[in-house]
């Protein structure tokens, strides 16, 4: 997969787009976290004048080999049945999005069932049913890691969106973004693992000692880069939400990450190519315990601190309509030259 992209860095447009925040009918600087919003935003499109007409946001989907290991409180079905209610527009991101505006589809990155849905938010790149388990050996092959990070890629090249969003669903999937995190930061599980879908008391232990051999077992091997972690212990889903930042950053559009698992995958697509740190919003802290601490050793500050561990890019969701609302400011406001208002001595 190409994981090419073009700097957002270019001080003469930063100029123009401050000069025109500076003039819109306000105190210079009242929009607060808005303005920063709009600067970011305007920079990754190169151009002072962009705005938002429409988004477009993408849950990712697929199974683990990981919960062969008992590690999670539901089992696996749950995958399945919850991307059939996020199609029939039952789960709360597709409730977000149908009330925001926002173009919603669920992506199919390895469910473990013959997925026979059809209908048109529904997108089936399915790689395989489910990981291998990685407590065993490596979660994927090189082959089925570059068919996920191509198919996210390919899906972000062929949608026409302004802004985009990002999220996921997956049984295991916060084992797997915890052992990303322990490899990439090199941080002990005992911090990186939290209760994912409700693991307490003895399955909290069980999990954080199975995500512990797991990482020890793989770092024996490990090369230290970002794609190679991904094969280890990542997940469809999360290749597939990889690929997708670097579609996307290749045309310059700007993704809104999720959570704690997005933030993962996010983390593996900075490793790969520092660049596209520029090109996301982080949507909010999520209440998985490690995520401010992710988001701190980033120097990271999320748009939204809401509590929220639910997934399936809620957070975004909220936020991109943050992010519109600060574009429409921008666009929209009178400037004190046109509208007659004495700016301040």
């Amino acid at each position: 997969m190409e994981t090419k992209i073009d700097s957002i860095k270019n001080e003469v447009l930063e100029k123009e787009i401050l000069c025109k925040l500076n003039d819109l009918t306000k105190p210079q600087g009242s929009l607060g976290r808005l303005e920063e919003f709009v600067l970011q935003y305007c920079l990754c499109r190169s151009n002072a004048n962009a705005s938002i007409r429409k988004m477009n946001m993408f849950t990712f989907a697929g199974d683990h080999g990981i919960t062969n290991e008992g590690i999670a409180p539901y089992p696996k079905e749950v995958t399945q049945q919850m991307v059939l209610n996020m199609v029939a527009g039952g789960a709360a991101i597709s409730v977000l999005c149908k009330n925001a505006g926002i173009d919603y589809a669920v992506v199919d990155m390895g469910v473990d069932v013959e997925c026979t849905v059809q209908h048109n938010n529904f997108i089936n790149c399915k790689v395989a049913r489910g990981t291998a388990n990685f407590h065993k050996g490596p979660a994927m092959s090189l082959s089925q890691a570059e068919q996920a990070l191509e198919a996210g890629q390919k899906l972000a090249h062929e949608c026409e969106s302004d802004l985009f969003g990002i999220g996921e669903m997956g049984i295991g999937n916060s084992s797997s973004a915890s052992a990303l995190y322990s490899l990439l930061l090199d941080i002990d599980p005992e911090k990186t693992v939290g209760e994912g879908t409700g693991a307490t008391g003895d399955l909290l232990q069980h999990k954080i000692a199975i995500i512990r051999e797991a990482v020890l077992l793989h770092k024996k091997s490990w090369d230290g880069t970002g794609f190679d972690a991904l094969c280890r212990v990542g997940g469809f889903e999360i290749a597939g939400m990889i690929g997708f930042i670097f579609g996307a950053a290749q045309k310059r559009i700007p993704i809104v990450v999720d959570g704690f698992i997005s933030s993962a995958a996010a983390l593996v697509a900075m490793e790969m190519n520092p660049l596209v740190q520029k090109y996301l919003f982080f949507s909010h802290q999520s209440s998985e315990k490690f995520h401010r601490d992710f988001l701190d050793t980033l120097n990271i500050r999320p748009i939204l601190n809401l509590d929220m561990r639910l997934g399936e890019g809620t957070g975004s969701a909220l936020s991109m309509q943050i992010i519109a609302q600060a574009l429409n400011c921008y666009n929209q406001m009178a400037t004190f030259s046109s509208a007659h208002v004495s700016e301040a001595s």
